[in-house]
């Protein structure tokens, strides 16, 4: 495998470069052709690049840790191989001792995919064995916004030594092959998705939310979200009497998607003014989340439009309504539906589309900033018209202030979703990861006897046994609970 060899023949380059394990052969492999590297942290490395001459995953990966093994002077120490379901990438993590680098204390992981008959590419990521827990899902995260190989979608944050649950909530196993994917792009730069030739983006997908459709009836929406309301909270008493807002799902949510789930759905058709769909449920069950953040996976059969039930599977998330948020909640729901008679060849294709999707953060940050500008400027506006009705008349001008009170408390309310969402997809993306890559993040309550806290992030055996031996020190973190800037 000869870009295996120079995957780990450029360690020798620099001590910034991979593992920084040096062999004079190596070198000279690298200096033939040189794989494309990320520029990432200090100790850090990212690299990747075709496989040549290794056909399969096992070569792949098994030529990679052999080189690995004759840079360091030492047999890298191998967990679990794990494939990534809905995909045609497998992985394992690695620990190994530098010896050329005194001795230094690595760790990393080899990840490779098949981009056709016989071919295969690979990619590299390490880091300090006492900083790769930190560091890795960031250099995961730079290694997929560049790495799509051969149009293969080889999921960067489900990466899971054992398992992972199809994008689309189904953990069911998929058949048939998955063919090449193009990247498209919203139309207003917020989200890229992979498509096989014969898909169609639809040109209303943005703010992050893609809608595609495929040649045979396929269908699959992304990220779309919905602001809800329970509209049996006090402060939803002006809107009583008030036809329901379009858009909006106005729903009673307690807690249990799993209850909710086929009500919230016929909630969420409601808000988009449409009728009930006939919905048969086969299988539901909750994914693990934070205490005021709900997710659940179902599977089964659906009339969208009337022309007969599909095969469908989807992920739904809702928040818990809180006072603070007069009653107001995000849901946000993930649907792949196909025909029955194609359903199973093509639910690898689905899978894999699913999790080709990226978001551009900076655009949805810029959209996000335009929003909350809008609505001040609305406010503003309604500031300006309550006081031409003040000077006229002071009774009208009482009105108008009234007005204007319901009319921000919106706008509060309003940007706190925003604000509320943009942390919760950061906190939630972190939390999802940390779960794949069988990670924890851990409190200490005593950080070197000084009764101060801090937070570090563990592989799950780890932070068990940490836990289980000291659980007045250590405890473990939920998503909600995580510190920006230290656990995401």
């Amino acid at each position: 495998m000869r870009s295996a060899q120079i995957l780990v023949a450029t360690f020798a380059l620099s001590v910034v470069t991979l593992i920084s394990c040096t062999a004079s052969n190596q070198a000279g492999a690298a200096a033939e052709k040189a794989l494309t590297t990320i520029p990432t942290s200090p100790g850090g490395i990212i690299e990747y690049g075709a496989a040549a001459g290794a056909g399969t995953l096992p070569a792949a990966m098994g030529s990679v840790l052999r080189q690995i093994h004759q840079a360091c002077g030492e047999k890298p120490v191998v967990g679990q191989v794990f494939r990534v379901k809905g995909s045609i990438s497998a992985g394992v993590f690695f620990t190994v001792v530098d010896h050329a680098q005194g001795n230094r204390q690595l760790a990393g992981m080899v990840i490779a995919t098949q981009t056709g008959p016989n071919q295969t590419e690979a990619a590299v990521v390490s880091d300090s064995a006492d900083r790769f827990g930190q560091t890795a899902n960031g250099m995961l995260q730079q290694l997929f916004a560049v790495w799509n190989p051969g149009g293969a979608v080889a999921a960067s944050s489900s990466a899971d030594r054992s398992s992972t649950v199809p994008a689309s909530g189904s953990p069911a196993a998929n058949s048939g092959a998955v063919p090449s994917l193009h990247t498209v792009a919203a139309s207003d730069n917020s989200s890229t998705i992979g498509l096989p030739d014969g898909w169609k983006l639809d040109p209303r997908s943005g703010g992050g939310t893609m809608v595609v459709s495929g040649p045979r009836g396929e269908k699959i929406g992304i990220n779309m979200s919905k602001l809800a309301v329970d509209p049996s909270n006090p402060s939803q008493r002006f809107m009583q009497g008030m036809p329901a807002q379009r858009g909006v799902v106005v729903y009673p949510f307690r807690g249990d998607m799993v209850r909710s789930f086929p009500d919230m759905f016929q909630a969420w058709r409601r808000a988009n003014g449409m009728p009930p769909a006939r919905l048969q449920v086969d299988e539901i069950k909750p994914a693990q989340s934070a205490t005021n953040d709900h997710w659940v996976f179902a599977s089964g059969h659906v009339d969208l439009d009337g022309s007969g039930m599909q095969a469908f599977r989807a992920v739904m998330r809702a928040t818990d309504p809180t006072a603070a948020s007069s009653g107001m909640y995000l849901v946000t729901l993930n649907l792949s539906t196909v025909p029955d008679a194609i359903a199973d060849s093509e639910w690898s294709t689905l899978e894999a589309i699913n999790r080709s999707w990226r978001i551009n953060q900076q655009v949805m940050n810029q959209q996000t900033a335009a929003g909350i500008a809008q609505v001040s400027a609305n406010t503003q506006g309604l500031i300006r018209e309550s006081q031409n009705q003040v000077d006229r008349i002071h009774q009208i001008g009482a009105e108008a202030t009234q007005r204007y009170n319901d009319a921000d408390q919106m706008r509060r309310m309003q940007q706190n979703s925003f604000d509320y969402h943009e942390d919760s997809i950061s906190k939630n993306g972190q939390g999802f990861s940390n779960y794949l890559l069988d990670q924890t993040v851990v409190q200490n309550n005593n950080v070197a006897g000084t009764g101060m806290v801090g937070h570090a992030t563990q592989w799950n055996s780890v932070a068990n046994a940490m836990v289980q031996a000291n659980p007045n020190k250590y405890e473990i973190v939920n998503t909600p609970n995580y510190w920006q800037g230290v656990d995401y």
